[in-house]
């Protein structure tokens, strides 16, 4: 999956992995793909229902490890 944009937000726990990514798609054109990197054992849960409660599309999530790839577009 390629993005537009790519946050590194590993280190950081919750909740803001999930804020940071909000703030980012909200920022984003739309239709823009954000790539959010995630480390915190939340952050599989938090980030997809900030998703669902925003209306953010996930386009795609891999686990790599300890670390969650999330691919979002801006609605």
């Amino acid at each position: 999956m390629t993005a537009d944009e790519t946050l590194d937000l590993t280190g950081l726990k919750c909740p803001l992995p999930a804020l940071l990514a909000k703030r980012a798609v909200t920022r984003s054109a739309h239709g823009t793909i954000v790539e959010v990197i995630a480390d915190d054992p939340l952050a599989h849960i938090d980030v997809p229902h900030m998703c669902r409660r925003e209306g953010f599309e996930i386009v795609e999530t891999r686990r790599d490890g300890d670390t969650t790839h999330f691919w979002l577009r801006a609605s």
